[in-house]
Parts: C-alpha cells; structure tokens; sequence
C-alpha cells in the first residue's frame, strides 16, 4: 500500500494494547462470532503466514498467528530453485527492524537467481501480502542492490521493484504489499522472485508471505452482475476474475488506524486519511461511538465497526460548504484502471430521511455521482452501506476524490459525508500490476560543526564567550527591529497612497482576494528569485508582459514567474481574475498557481514551473525534436480533460476564453496543463441563461465566430478554440498563416474542407508519417471539426471531446499492439503519399466524409469582420 500507514509500523503502546485485548476471553468470542458471521469456513484452515529465512514455527505476538519457517519441509507450500546446487539462503538483517514486532522481519530468503514458493491452496480469491525489510544481509546482499520481479501465477506484481527506494520515500523501516488474485480449480498458487537483469549483481529477497482467503466477491463483480459505474464511461464495468488487484489505499476516513488483527477476520491494515486532505480545509469530523451498525445491505465483514463509526463531513455553514470541495489527493501511478470503493453510514442523529444529505460525489475530475443520497441508499440510519466505481487514469498522477454538498432546496443539510475510502489498482491488459520505482530521496547535508566538539575548560570557555556574544546580538537585534518598524510604516503609508490614487492595483491586504489558498510574495523575495529581473532568465513573452524561470525558499523550488510590463495600466482585471480562478483549482490538467505579488507597483503572478514549455513550441518553427502521435494524443487528451474540469467539475462554470497551443503547458512527463486564466469568465448563474453577455477577447485564429457576432459568451466557445488546437497538433502548422493561397490562410477553415472532402490526410505534419492507425485518424478527424461547427448548440460537449479523444486512443494503441503481437497483422497506419499497412483499417475519402456531421463554413465576409475586429482587440493598448 503506498499510503502512509501503509508502513507496517504498530507502536509499542497499540502493540500492547492488543496484546492485553487479547488476552480477555470476551474479546476471544467476539472475534469468533465475527467469522462465523462472516461466513468465513476457510480461514482456520488456509491462513497461510511464512516467516521465510527462518526455522520452525513462531508465533507473532501482535496478531497471534503462527508463522512457519520455510527452511524446513512443510505441507504448505514448496519453495523451488532453478539453479543448482542452491543458491538461495535464509539470513538474518545485520540489524534488526525496530519494528514492535520483528515477525517476519528480522530473517530473509534472498538469491541472486529466480526462486519460487508453489501452495497447494483451495480455488477462490486470495489476499497475498508479501513483506519487506530491505536491510543489508551477510554475503555482500547491499539493500541498494535488491532490484527484482514478482509474478504469481501469470500476473506480473512487481517489476524491477527497488525496496529501498520505496521505504526510503514512504519514511518507513519496513513495508508490505497487498494483492487480491483469483485461484482458479485445479490450480497451484505460484510466487516467483526474479533478479532484474540489471544491475549484474542483483538480488530478490522476501521476509514473510502471507495468504488469507476473503469472502466471493468481496471486490470482485459477481457472475450475475452487470458490473460497477465506469467514471466517464458510457458502459459499466466488470472486475472478473481475469484481474489482479493490488492495494494501493484503505483509508478510515476521519478516525484513526485500524491494526491488523482489529479487521474482520481478514488482516486488513486500515490507515487515517489525514495526510490525503488539504490542511486549509480538511472537514469536520463527526464521531458516534455508541453507534451499533446494522448490516444488512452489505456483509458485516465488508469493515471493521470502527470505520462506520467515525467519518469525516463539511460542518453546519451552508456558504463555506458551498464554496469548496471536500477533496482527498491520492497520488497513483498512472495508465491503470482503479477500482474505488466509498464506504458509508448516516449515524448523525438529524439525518434520517431521503434528501436530509445530498451532495454531489466527484471521482478523477469527473462525476460519479449527480445525488449522492446515503439514507436512499442504505434504507435508514445507522446502516452501512459501500459504493463501487471503476475509473481510468492514463495520464493522470493523481486520483482525486471530491464531495460537493447540494445546493438545491430540496436538501435539508448541505453538507456530504464519508466513512471509508478503498482504492484498488486493476491489471492491465498485460496482466501486469507494476508500477515504476519512486525517483531517489536526496540525502541531507550534514549540519554545520556536525563533527566538532567541545569539552571540560574548552566547553566552559565556549559557553562564557556564547553567552557574550548572545547578548551583543540581541542589543543589536532589538535596535534593528526598531529601526525596521519604523521604516515599514512609512513604506507601508507611501503604498497606500500609492495605492489609493490607481485602480490598477490590487491592495495587498484585499480581503476579497483567497489569501488563505494563495502565497503572498513580497517584491524582495521575487527580485531575489529573478536575480532582479535578470535578462537572461526570460523564458516566455506574451501581451501580459515577460516570463522568468526563477527559484524560491532559498534555491529549493523552481517557478515561472509572470510580470506585468512596469507602469502598464493594462492587466489589472485580468491579474485579479488569473489569482481569484486559480486559487480555488487544483487539477492534474491546470497549471497552479503558487502566489502572486502587488507590492511596489508590480503585479506578479508565481507559478509551478513547466521544464518542456509549451504545446506550441513542439510543434512548428523550433528547434525541439517532434513530438510523436502518441505524445500528441495524450497532450491533447489532458487538456481536454482540464477544459472539461472547468467546464462541469468546478462548483461553477468557468469558460477559458483563450484556449490555445501557447496556453497549454508540459511538464517533465509531458503531462498537458491548461494556463492563462486572464480572460477566464464565470458562466450563467442558472440553466435560463445559456450564456454571458461581454466583449469579445481572445487570440486571433481560434475565436469562435458566433462568440464574435452575438458577443454572447458559452463554454462552446472554449470548444471551438480548442478545435483549433486538435487541428494545429495534427497538422503542424499554426492557425493563420497569410502566405498561403486565401482558403488556406485559416486553419479552422482549411481543416474543415479537406476533411470534408476527405483529403484531411494530405495536410497531416509530415513528421508523423507512419505513425497515426488510420482509423484513429478518422476519428480524430472527426472530433476535430465537429468541435468547429459554426453554431455553437451543435458542437459536443467538452465530456464528450474527452470520450471521443480517449476512443481515439484506444483504437491508436490497439492498432499498435496487433502489430507488436503479430507483425504480419492487417492494419493501417497513416501514409504521406496515401498509402496504408493494410486494409482492414483503411480510410477511405467517402468514409471520412460520410462520418461527419458539420456545419457549413463561416462566409467570406464573417472572416474578414472577424480579421478587421481582432487587429483591434488584441491590440495592447486597446486592451
């Protein structure tokens, strides 16, 4: 589990609290009820526990379970060697764990060549958790050098997994991984430990194995089940028994960790959610501990009691509650499916009817459910109840899981809830659970005089001198602060009046601005990050001002800090709009805010730093290598992703205006983020508005022309322009460009009639020769220009965008694969001179243009009105 708690460590304060729980007989029986309620025949006879490197049996003391050695025969498993005479040997850490309990920790099976444990077990679904401790062990076995794979049966666990490397990042001592697979009849379970090829003396070890078996179903979709809600996803979807599942957060929201043997009958380690939640706004946490959970909906064994008696909730202020999202941040690894699964239990006394609770339930930045309604759910108070989610995370780095309470009258309280939360990573299509390795922790420098010391009359002497110097410094710091305050206050009465005699800046203490959610930067601190504003540190120019790379606290985080031109009066509205909008966002796909500054007559925005720039300078005109079809695709596929963020998943609709190439940024991974909210508008305040009344703003060539002749402002403007982008990544080559022949100097329009016409193929970037599956073309294509129809009620959502763009990929990535499988497979790849790999998916011109469904091209004289007004509006000095 790559959560905190997920660490294995139990104080020695819990650790005796259980040992003394234990030893009370009620507690012996209330256990045993729980099992047989559970339903759980098998587990006294397969709870499989390995304490591997040692001999005989030992019995854990915290949970009380007898772990048996592997160094002896035994009934259980069979642990064989493919390389003879044996290679492998059971060893002791140099230095033990400091663990409470060193079972199975302090012995080990390590080898430089493959090993594997073969159990004999029932068919069903397992729990397999395979514990670690990645010490150095006699015999040259470096914990830096432990580099390996794990597989059992055919599903791929762990692939060129570094112990070290993940307990260095976690701040752990010893770690375990938990994996949920299905045994079918008939079938031995295998787990193979494999040396990664690199480097040349690598090793794979292990210190305990454990196998318990949980109940059908538990987290796998049931035979005469239809499946789970897919976030996003038209379909549902099935977690059958061709997956494996790994564990990567089991969370007790809102209460604190829940040890092993406090599970039902499982060996569930359940962890607190404090370090998931933002600090500014973590929620309330509600706690009934008299409650008696009635199950009945779900099965007692689903969680612990513990689980349904805390949660954690937004509190009672309707306005707060309404003005955020209760968020929790869980960084996974990203191209898997997960399975999330919420758990729940309305126990506050004042909610007891159908609508008392209802919020909104967001999962990635998409929404899995419109009315979240407990009581509907379970039936009543007090009965718990789970919600299941299948969600897909490509690109992302992050799951988020957000609660928004329900504005609407009909709900009593606005407020949402949450009890539990689960997160399963599901194999991918290459039965494989493996992520990579998390990047090394950088090691502290030593501190100052570290290795100096001082004793007897040198000591003495050191102190006396100390003790002078102290005071000499104090004197002196007490004058300097005098002196500091004095010049503040005249500084800060000079601002003021500075202030009071221009509306183009905002005052530093402006209370309307979310300073709590926002850094506030001194002009000296920014001065120092740009070495004053250096030249040579400008790495962006735009109509704002300059943009300079520079560094903060003390050299430790790299930044993009964006300027307003010194003395401009222009920007202002669009500074406060850029610090209000992006405050209160946080998305993979948007770029963050970290601070901004208005001191001295600056305005200044600082945000994270972006090492690859942006879209627009891989694409044409530059001397940075191309990007390839894939990398393009999946840029496109995050900002649209982000788009529809603003669009449906902000408590409000927030339309762009400037949706562009130079606007999305990419960061080291070339994940996408949306930037520059300047032109950001809020949308309508109810569904009898369709759209805002404002001036036309944007960028020349990606305006949307009914936006242009109406003036009225909807997110299907952000569409159009963003149709725009899909164009200029394909083709390579900008939006306008007046060398051209006249009905190829627009792009939009261009694009437009070649694929019509259903030569789009002919104006594809020559760099991707080869690289596009023909029939993800054509499907890009059509995405492209739907999102340029002329009237704007008939182009598609951006949640419809980010389906159509997330097809077109799959169909790119199944066409690779049935090549990389077979060579010989018949598809069609994109040609330059129009020729295809195959033919099973070949494009056809009448297939391309049969496949649209576009409005006409705007006319003649719309683009020259639309050419005439922009040499206007975008004009600095008219802005």
């Amino acid at each position: 589990m790559k959560n905190k708690a997920s660490k294995s460590n139990i104080s020695c304060t819990s650790a005796l609290l259980i040992h003394n729980i234990y030893l009370c007989p009620t507690f012996l029986l209330c256990h045993f009820l729980i099992y047989v309620a559970g339903d759980f025949q098998k587990f006294t006879t397969e709870n499989i526990t390995i304490d591997c490197g040692s001999s005989g049996n030992v019995s854990n003391w915290q949970d009380h379970r007898m772990w048996t050695g592997d160094t002896e025969t035994s009934s259980l498993f069979t642990l064989e060697e493919r390389s003879k005479p044996k290679v492998s040997v059971a060893s002791s850490a140099t230095q033990p764990p400091r663990t409470a309990s060193q079972i199975p920790y302090s012995t080990a099976r390590i080898s430089g060549h493959e090993f594997r444990y073969i159990f004999p077990v029932t068919a069903g679904q397992k729990f397999i958790r395979l514990h670690f401790f990645p010490a150095s062990y006699p015999g040259n076995f470096d914990r830096s050098k432990a580099f390996f794979s794990v597989q059992a049966n055919h599903f791929t666990l762990l692939r060129n997994f570094s112990v070290a490397l993940t307990v260095d990042h976690l701040k752990s001592e010893v770690m375990f991984r938990e994996f949920c697979i299905n045994v079918e009849k008939d079938e031995t379970l295998n787990i193979t430990f494999s040396p990664s090829p690199t480097p040349p003396d690598s090793y794979a070890f292990i210190n305990g194995i454990e196998i318990v078996p949980m109940p059908s179903n538990l987290y796998y979709s049931a035979t005469n089940s239809s499946g789970i809600k897919f976030v996003g996803q038209q379909n549902f979807f099935r977690v059958e028994n061709k997956f494996a599942l790994e564990t990567v957060y089991r969370l007790n929201v809102g209460g604190k960790d829940i040890s092993p043997p406090n599970d039902t009958g499982m060996y569930r380690e359940w962890s607190r959610d404090d370090d998931f939640l933002p600090p500014e706004l973590p929620g309330v946490l509600p706690l009934n501990s008299s409650i008696q959970p009635s199950f009945g909906i779900i099965a007692n064994y689903s969680a612990p009691v513990e689980v349904y008696r805390t949660a954690r909730s937004m509190g009672m202020n309707k306005t707060k509650n309404l003005s955020y999202n209760l968020t929790w941040k869980l960084p996974v690894d990203p191209g898997f499916n997960y399975l999330v699964r919420l758990h729940f239990c309305e126990f506050e006394p004042n909610v007891t009817k159908e609508s008392d609770r209802e919020f909104h339930i967001y999962i990635a930045n998409q929404t899995a459910e419109p009315y979240a309604d407990v009581i509907s759910w379970s039936g009543g108070n007090g009965v718990p109840v789970y919600k299941d989610y299948a969600v897909s995370l490509q690109n992302q780095e992050s799951l988020y899981v957000a609660l928004h309470p329900n504005a609407e009258s009909r709900t009593k309280y606005s407020d949402a809830i949450l009890n539990g939360l689960e997160v399963f990573k599901i194999s991918n299509s290459y039965d494989s659970l493996a992520g990579p390795n998390p990047n090394p922790t950088p090691l502290t420098p030593p501190p100052f005089n570290a290795g100096i010391s001082f004793s007897g009359r040198e000591n003495a002497k050191m102190r006396t001198k100390t003790i002078a110097a102290a005071a000499a410094a104090f004197s002196l710091i007490l004058a300097l602060f005098l002196i500091w305050v004095f010049v503040i206050r005249q500084r800060k009465r000079a601002e003021d009046e500075s202030v009071s005699s221009s509306d183009t800046l905002l005052p530093a203490k402006d209370q309307s601005l979310p300073i709590g959610l926002c850094r506030h930067f001194s002009l000296s601190e920014i001065r120092a990050a740009t070495k004053d504003f250096e030249s040579a540190l400008v790495i962006g120019v735009g109509g704002f001002g300059d943009v300079y790379k520079g560094h903060i606290d003390g050299g430790a985080t790299t930044v993009a800090i964006k300027r307003l031109k010194p003395g401009s009066r222009q920007g202002a509205h669009e500074f406060r709009t850029e610090i209000e909008m992006l405050s209160q966002l946080r998305h993979v796909h948007l770029v963050s805010l970290i601070g901004f500054c208005n001191d001295g007559g600056e305005m200044i925005l600082v945000y994270d730093y972006f090492s690859r720039g942006s879209l627009r300078d891989h694409l044409y005109k530059t001397d940075n290598a191309p990007l390839t079809w894939k990398q393009r695709l999946a840029i496109c596929l995050g900002a649209a992703r982000g788009l529809h963020y603003l669009h449906a998943g902000a408590k409000r609709t927030i339309i762009h205006r400037d949706v562009k190439t130079t606007n999305i940024l990419l960061d080291s991974k070339w994940v996408a983020k949306v930037s520059d909210f300047g032109l950001s508008k809020m949308g309508p305040n109810n569904a009898a508005n369709a759209h805002v009344t404002t001036v036309v703003k944007g960028s020349f060539g990606y305006l949307d022309p009914e936006y242009f002749r109406r003036q009225q402002l909807t997110e299907k403007s952000d569409v159009y322009s963003f149709g725009v982008v899909l164009l200029e990544v394909l083709c390579g080559r900008p939006p306008l460009n007046q060398t051209l022949p006249k009905e190829q100097v627009s792009l939009a329009e261009w694009g437009r009639i070649c694929y019509q016409s259903g030569t789009l193929e002919q104006i594809v970037d020559p760099h991707l020769n080869g690289q596009i599956a023909s029939e993800c073309l054509k499907i890009y294509g059509e995405i492209a220009v739907n999102c340029l129809v002329d009237e704007g009620i008939r182009r598609p959502s951006m949640g419809d965008v980010v389906g159509s763009l997330e097809f077109a990929m799959s169909l790119q990535e199944g066409g690779e694969q049935m090549i990389k499988l077979d060579p010989r497979e018949n598809v069609a790849f994109y040609s330059s001179d129009g020729t295809t790999s195959g033919s099973s998916w070949l494009m056809t011109p009448s297939s391309v243009g049969e496949s649209a469904s576009v409005g006409a091209a705007s006319s003649d004289t719309d683009r020259g009105m639309t050419g005439i007004v922009f040499s206007e509006i975008m004009n600095p000095e008219a802005r």
